[in-house]
């Protein structure tokens, strides 16, 4: 297994208007994606882009935003009310080789290989077996596989 680049940063976050706000006005962002619901996971996504260096993107902030009390977002923002670092995703070539990998090791995985808000399939890792960090898995995007909308 090969790691890929960090792909973004979960934010999770009571309010993706605000949040949109906050990357605007504070720290001078100028891309956001349409938030969009992904009903799958229980949570409305917004991507914003920082920029890349030599015509490359660089590393996204995924914004999620909770869509019920059921939605896993909500437990973690009880305890994180204003929002907080929820994960960091990184991209790997092949995510069934990565799930093998990980197995191996006996690194705890988080449910099943599922699409994930890029649509590529990602899964996630237990934070107690990285470095206090849950850590989710991507497969590398194809071409304008990013959400752009």
């Amino acid at each position: 297994m090969k790691l890929g680049r960090l792909n973004h940063i979960g934010v999770a976050t009571p309010s993706i208007e605000e949040s949109i706000r906050y990357y605007r006005d504070v720290m001078g962002a100028t891309r956001f994606h349409k938030p969009f619901d992904l009903e799958a996971q229980g949570v409305k996504v917004c991507f914003v882009d920082t920029p890349g260096e030599n015509g490359t993107n660089g590393t996204q902030i995924e914004l999620i935003e909770p869509l019920g009390e059921d939605s896993p977002i909500a437990k973690f923002l009880e305890k994180n009310p204003s929002g907080a670092q929820h994960h960091v995703c990184y991209e790997v070539e092949d995510i069934e080789d990565a799930r093998k990998w990980f197995e191996d090791m006996g690194k705890r995985i988080l449910g099943p290989t599922r699409i994930g808000a890029h649509g590529t399939p990602i899964f996630f890792l237990h934070p107690k077996d990285m470095m206090g960090q849950l850590t989710e898995i991507m497969e590398t995007p194809k071409e304008n596989a990013h959400w752009s909308n």
